[in-house]
């Protein structure tokens, strides 16, 4: 048996897929298609999201959420170029040297601010810092995260200053949208409004956190780049022969809104956890729950307990007594109910001590 006897919030990838998902896989995997790409499903989902961005652009899918960013960033920066990032991003901490390699050297470089997001004026200066100069990597292209590793969300208003920033320094702005459905309902607003209308030129479009097997889509608005980055997909060994058993996946998840449906549900379930939370005594709720990702500060002896009883969840990366809660779109109320009830257990013994 692979899955937790408890509840799981480490992250909204333990979760399977939808059974919508699974259903359109066993039926694309039926007779025979064109390979690489020229199926009618591959075509589909390429109209599907020309049709959801309400814009022309490029698709170009893959199986996995770093090979999206990584494709991305490369077929924008060149191997002289930077890639200016915050310091909490996914890219910068989590993919290795991924970034690096897929672009050939292009160098990360971090710029800080509050709720993992970046700050204008100092992506401004970053911009500007030695620009020119033979000795340092140039400025190339601009990525942020949606929502953010912290759990935090960019606004309409904040993408589109970043992205007016882009424009006139005249680099391409990238978002890192692995949670880009989360993020979406949470705004309630429209995917374009969201990209290209705020600046976005390249957009990293997750599907496997919220629902997908294994399919996550590189959506380029800037259609300049498309050769670019099918040359490049192919290089790095992400064009798979049949490309429509991935594009089943994604034209499922965004038929019938399906990805908005899972995005809700799993946002929903965070909101439900970390009121619960809230009222139990030593928990502290650290900034908001504003799509699917909670930060708690617990006391030790809580999270010792909670993970000798099979409680899954991240802790230890961050400052001691920190733990990051993330609820999915196949999480249940009664999961979140039994986790705020795992803690409450164990703050009885501390609170019952503290009023003796």
């Amino acid at each position: 048996m692979t899955s937790s006897l408890r509840p799981a919030f480490h992250s909204d990838n333990v979760a399977g897929a939808s059974p919508q998902v699974l259903a359109a896989i066993t039926e694309a995997a039926a007779g025979s298609a064109v390979p690489y790409g020229g199926d009618e499903l591959s075509n589909r989902v390429a109209d599907r999201l020309a049709d959801i961005f309400d814009c022309e652009l490029s698709v170009a899918l893959v199986a996995t959420g770093t090979a999206a960013n990584c494709l991305a960033l490369s077929s924008l920066t060149p191997p002289w170029g930077a890639v200016l990032c915050h310091a909490d991003s996914h890219i910068h901490n989590d993919e290795n040297t991924a970034p690096e390699f897929f672009t050939g050297g292009a160098r990360l470089i971090s710029v800080t601010g509050a709720e993992g997001k970046l700050d204008p004026q100092m992506l401004s200066a970053a911009l500007t810092r030695r620009q020119g100069d033979v000795h340092s990597p140039q400025p190339a292209t601009v990525s942020i995260t949606q929502i953010t590793e912290v759990g935090s969300l960019y606004s309409l208003t904040e993408i589109q200053d970043i992205g007016e920033i882009c424009r006139q320094a005249g680099v391409p702005l990238h978002m890192d949208g692995a949670r880009f459905a989360n993020a979406l309902v949470a705004l309630d607003c429209s995917p374009a409004a969201m990209t290209w209308q705020a600046g976005v030129t390249a957009l990293s479009l997750g599907a496997s956190k919220n629902g997908v097997l294994a399919a996550e889509a590189v959506v380029l608005f800037d259609t300049s780049k498309s050769d670019e980055l099918a040359y490049r997909r192919k290089r790095s060994g992400h064009l798979f022969s049949k490309m429509r058993l991935l594009s089943a996946q994604l034209d499922a998840y965004l038929q019938d809104d399906l990805w908005l449906h899972n995005a809700r549900h799993a946002n929903a379930m965070a909101a439900r956890l970390a009121t619960g939370l809230a009222a139990v005594p030593g928990v502290q709720i650290l900034g908001k729950a504003e799509a699917n990702m909670l930060f708690c500060q617990l006391p030790q002896p809580m999270i010792a307990r909670l993970l000798a009883e099979g409680y899954g969840f991240y802790t230890g990366r961050w400052a001691p007594g920190v733990v990051r809660l993330v609820t999915s779109f196949a999480t249940t109320a009664a999961e979140v109910d039994a986790f705020i009830a795992g803690a409450a257990a164990c703050a009885e013994p501390r609170q019952k001590g503290d009023n003796m």
